[in-house]
Formats: C-alpha cells, structure tokens, sequence
C-alpha cells in the first residue's frame, strides 16, 4: 500500500534549491555600467568646460551650466543603466519550468540590482569627490553671504580678510580729501580713530540694515572734517556710498540666491535621473532576458 502524499509534501518536492538570483551577471552589469558612467562623466567634464568662461557676460549662468549638468546625468543614467541592465538580463542563464511572467519579474529585478550595486560603486568611488563638490559649493555661498553683510557675522572668520578689504575700500572712499595736498598733512592717528568710527558705523549698519540718521549725520561731520568738503557735499558723499554698500549687498544676496535654486533643480533632476536609470536597467534586463530566451529557442528547433 503506497503512503499518500500531501500538497506541502509535494511542494516541497518539486522546489527548486537553487536561488533565483543569479549574481554573475548582476556584477558582469554593474562593473559595465560603471565602466560606462566614468567614460560619460570624462566627457560631461569636458563638454561643460566650454560652457564655462573666465570673461563676465561670456560663460554660461549658474542655473544654466546646473540644469545642463543635471541633464546630462539623465542622459548618464539612460545609457550606463540601459547597457548594464541589457547585459545582467541576456547573460543569466535560462530558468527551466519557470512561467513567463516570473521570467519577466525576475530579468527586472536583475537589471533593478545590476542598477543598484553600480549606483552604490560609483557613490563609493565619487564619493569623496562629490563631497568636495558640494562643500565648494556651500564655501562659496557662505563666502557670498557674509561678503553681503560686511562682517556683521562675527562667526565669519574664514572671510574676514575678504570682507575687512571691501569695508577698507568704503571707508577710503568717504575719507578721500577733496584736495589731495591735504591727504600727506593728515595726522596719521586722527585718520585712524576717524577710520575706526566710519568702520564700526558700516559694520553695525550692515547688522541691522540700514544706518540711523545720527550716524549719517556723524559720518558726515567726519568726512567734512577730514575731507575740507562742506556738510552738504559730505552728506551727498556719504548717501553715495552707503548707496554702493546697499547695492552690493543686494546683488550679493541675488548672487546667492541664484546658487540656492540651482542647486535645488540640479538636486531634483540628479533624484530624476536615477530614478530613470532604475527604470531603463530594469526594462532593458527584460529584454535582454527576453531576447536570449528566443535565441536558445531559435538554436533548439534549428537542430
């Protein structure tokens, strides 16, 4: 009498023991992929050169030359992924008893891993890379911003010697004598006390803003006395150049602002394109898979 055979016990018999991922070519795609993105990223490189140019007016903007870059890794994504992806999907091997819909989720999943490890190589390669990159960039914006506030962050440190020259610069301009002969009789310590104060005004405007009317008024009285300018023409001198520090803070905080949201759409087209990637590594591992099934089947029945 034959023993009966429950539905768990021939389950159990007919899985199979082997895994449905297949890793060697989901490495073979990614290294692939790889390969393809550092030749891409050379070449990006040095097509994104020529936007740049040390001349103003002559070179790209800032939110062109990042929507441009930002770009160019969608196109990045597309070709790396989709070669990686093709390859992780024709070369596994071919599953035997496995229904066509599986087929079709496990060659996606393939080409989804082959997209995966290739992203985190190319992150552990570039990383350090694209570290220096960003931190460049907030450098550079933090240098931009406190330039615009003429050291009234005393937190500014790193840009003080940057900031305390453009302060030097304005306060020159409102202590230039009207008449040069009386630059070399100056007394060298009431320049530097009359300095001093026209400094402190400038810094502790550029803290609250704008500058009270007893500091314009005493800036004035400083620049007729240092300067032999009547008060109307210190005042007007004055008014000038506080004007000039208003504008350049303006086109500071412009500046900065035009970095702030090109760095935003070069972030949001960067989380695009890998997400495109994801999904051109798994539709060309379809294919891929797809295509060899018909070439071994092709074979099969030629003979």
């Amino acid at each position: 009498m034959q023993p009966v055979l429950s539905g768990v016990e021939v389950s159990r018999s007919t899985e199979s023991s082997s895994t449905a991922v297949s890793w060697g070519p989901i490495i073979a795609g990614a290294f692939a992929a790889c390969t393809l993105t550092f030749i891409l990223m050379l070449l990006g490189s040095g097509l994104g050169l020529t936007m740049v140019s040390p001349w103003s007016g002559s070179g790209a903007s800032v939110t062109t030359f990042a929507v441009s870059t930002a770009v160019w890794l969608v196109i990045v994504q597309w070709l790396s992924s989709g070669v990686g992806g093709y390859l992780a999907g024709r070369l596994r091997t071919k599953w035997v008893n496995v229904h066509t819909d599986e087929v079709y989720f496990r060659d996606t999943v393939h080409g989804f891993l082959a997209w995966a490890l290739a992203t985190l190589l190319v992150v552990g390669v570039l990383g350090s890379a694209l570290s220096g990159a960003v931190g460049s960039g907030a450098q550079a914006v933090t240098t931009i911003a406190s330039g615009a506030a003429m050291g009234a962050s005393a937190g500014a440190s790193s840009n003080a010697g940057a900031v305390d020259n453009a302060t030097s610069y304005f306060v020159d301009s409102l202590f230039r004598p009207n008449d040069p002969s009386k630059l070399a009789a100056a007394n060298p310590q009431s320049d530097a006390a009359a300095t001093a104060q026209a400094t402190h005004i400038l810094i502790a405007s550029a803290a609250t803003g704008d500058v009270s009317a007893d500091d314009k008024t005493y800036l004035s009285q400083l620049v007729s006395a240092r300067t032999g300018l009547s008060e109307a023409d210190a005042k007007a001198r004055v008014d000038a150049v506080l004007a000039k520090v208003q504008d350049a803070k303006v086109k500071a905080k412009q500046a900065a602002d035009t970095a702030r949201k090109a760095t935003i759409t070069f972030a949001l087209l960067s989380a695009l394109s890998l997400v495109i990637g994801a999904f051109v590594a798994s539709a060309a591992a379809a294919l891929g898979g797809r295509q060899r099934d018909e070439e071994e089947e092709a074979i099969f029945l030629a003979r």
